[in-house]
């Protein structure tokens, strides 16, 4: 089972996978921005700061970031929340990250992430400075990072 792309339109970066576990197991470590940590394969995501006992459309949370050294914190906002399928959270900047699950059977699931860039801004200047530093491009490879340790972990079992 390999790291999928999906074609999701114009100023989005999307990969699946299928993963050997039920979609409301998977989803439950989406759901919990405690867990994003253990998920991300990219690096970045070094802890959380803030977060409500039980996330629904329209809760923040406050994530402890690194990105090329240098530390941050980024407070997200859930925009989209439906149990055992799909949650979307959306940064400061307007960019989304969103996950679906999609049960193929009891114990399997298509994972799928996408980062959603094109509400980064109402001027087209910021869709091309995503673009032109590379962020499109990085995303990608951190989702599949992502994607594939979600695989690996539940390969092992």
């Amino acid at each position: 089972m390999t790291v999928v792309i999906v074609d999701a339109g114009p100023h989005q970066v999307s990969r699946s996978v299928d993963v050997a576990a039920p979609a409301a197991e998977l989803y439950e470590w989406a759901a919990d921005p405690r867990r994003h940590s253990e998920l991300d394969g990219s690096g970045t995501v070094v802890g959380n700061i803030k977060v409500p006992e039980a996330l629904a459309v329209g809760s923040k949370f406050c994530t402890s970031m690194k990105m090329l050294g240098v530390p941050y914190r980024i407070t997200s906002t859930v925009t989209e929340l439906k149990p055992h399928e799909l949650i979307e959270w959306r940064h400061p900047l307007g960019h989304r990250w969103r996950w679906k699950f999609e049960s193929l059977s009891p114990t399997l699931t298509r994972v799928t992430e996408t980062f959603d860039y094109r509400d980064a801004g109402a001027l087209k200047k910021k869709l091309k400075y995503y673009e032109r530093l590379g962020f499109a491009k990085g995303n990608a490879a951190g989702i599949e990072a992502t994607l594939a340790k979600l695989r690996d972990r539940y390969a092992a079992k």
